[in-house]
């Protein structure tokens, strides 16, 4: 395995570096050695032009590191922790899960609500059994579709309706965009107001996710650019195309982040719903939006918008218990936190090679088996108290 050749790599340059001091320096140039040599390795291989990893727990970043460029060219910024990224389908998990569980807390919806309760256009036909619940485990049965640039939710509603793929809403994992297209517009439905507003006004705001947002407003220099449909490098629009017809804001993708943002989340979510003070979430809340739910005959293991354990589990790596849970980017971006060990690690980068998915999948495992290997430590729940403050 890389990280096992680049452990002893590592304990060979530090042996021969006797300049350093402490112990916590030789620890953080072995961290850095490490971590970025799995960077750079993927920057030379053409998979990305640069990446950044963070890696915390519930008091937040611990430790971080940004390799590589904007673009490919020598003369282009560097990335650092403020790059604002397109996270892709992780806004199925940073803004459209957490907005469905929040409106849940409130009692505006529940997990068994029918589709048509909320789209009262599914009445009468083949997909009106399909819940809440069927939406947010990828159990709905349906497929996605290629939807028209007018009026894009009727079209995805229309073609859906004459879809004829056998499929019954159950316990099936059919991992489709459309599932979080439809969770996006519920909540438009469910709270009045969309679900950019929505996300921004209860969940980023209240933990000082002062950059992330569906529409960013950065200077395009700050934003890491995604590959195009002509090949191209374009910053600052969503990379997917329906979300493009949806005026970037989607349920399924269109959040642009940053990797100092993220940490914010992944530590709240250690914090069991808490973050400096502020209670996002009821600690039940996130306990069942992280429980396993079983597909595919127990093959398949997703959470309320999570992936736990299924054929997308790659940046779970080696070493993340059991108990872990996390998601991947289409554009180059993972995340995965794992109470037990009371850590997380994310990932973002500006992919390049979109056609070598074994070896990009690679790179997520390497990066978070060595992370793991590194930085883990036993969970003590006597560590997190009520009044935890993160700086």
């Amino acid at each position: 395995m890389i990280y096992f050749r680049i452990f002893f790599l590592t304990s060979i340059f530090l042996s021969l570096t006797p300049s350093l001091s402490t112990a916590d320096d030789l620890m953080d140039l072995g961290r850095a050695a490490s971590i970025d040599v799995i960077l750079e390795n993927a920057i030379r291989r053409g998979l990305i032009s640069g990446g950044v990893v963070v890696v915390g727990n519930h008091s937040g970043q611990r430790y971080g590191t940004a390799q590589g460029r904007l673009y490919p060219d020598a003369g282009s910024p560097p990335l650092s922790e403020r790059t604002l990224f397109d996270a892709a389908s992780l806004t199925k998990v940073i803004a459209t899960t957490p907005a469905i569980m929040k409106l849940l807390e409130l009692g505006k919806i529940n997990l068994l609500d029918p589709l048509t309760r909320w789209f009262p256009e599914f009445e009468g036909t083949n997909r009106a059994e399909i819940t809440i619940l069927n939406l947010l485990t990828h159990t709905s049965g349906m497929d996605d579709v290629t939807i028209a640039s007018d009026d894009p939710l009727r079209s995805l509603i229309a073609k859906t309706i004459t879809q004829d793929n056998g499929a019954l809403p159950g316990n099936r994992f059919r991992y489709a965009d459309i599932n979080f297209i439809l969770l996006g517009e519920l909540v438009n439905r469910a709270a009045g107001i969309s679900l950019d507003k929505y996300c921004a006004e209860n969940i980023f705001a209240p933990i000082g996710m002062a950059e992330t947002a569906f529409l960013p407003h950065s200077d395009a220099a700050m934003i890491a650019p995604t590959e195009s449909w002509n090949k191209s490098l374009k910053a600052g629009v969503v990379q997917d195309m329906n979300a493009q017809r949806f005026g970037g804001v989607a349920g399924h993708a269109g959040v642009f982040s940053t990797a100092d943002d993220l940490n914010r989340f992944a530590a709240m979510i250690l914090n069991r719903g808490k973050y400096n003070g502020v209670q996002i979430f009821k600690e039940r809340v996130v306990t069942q939006m992280t429980s396993p739910y079983f597909s595919n005959n127990g093959r398949v293991i997703r959470g309320l918008g999570w992936d736990i354990n299924s054929p997308f589990s790659s940046p779970r790596g080696h070493h993340f218990s059991d108990m872990s849970f996390g998601h991947t980017g289409y554009s180059g971006s993972s995340i995965w936190i794992d109470p037990e060990q009371d850590l997380y690690v994310i990932l973002l980068t500006v992919r390049l090679d979109y056609t070598n998915v074994h070896q990009f999948n690679q790179l997520r495992s390497d990066i978070s088996s060595l992370a793991v290997s590194i930085f883990s430590t036993p969970r003590i729940a006597a560590e997190i108290i009520d009044d935890t403050k993160i700086p």
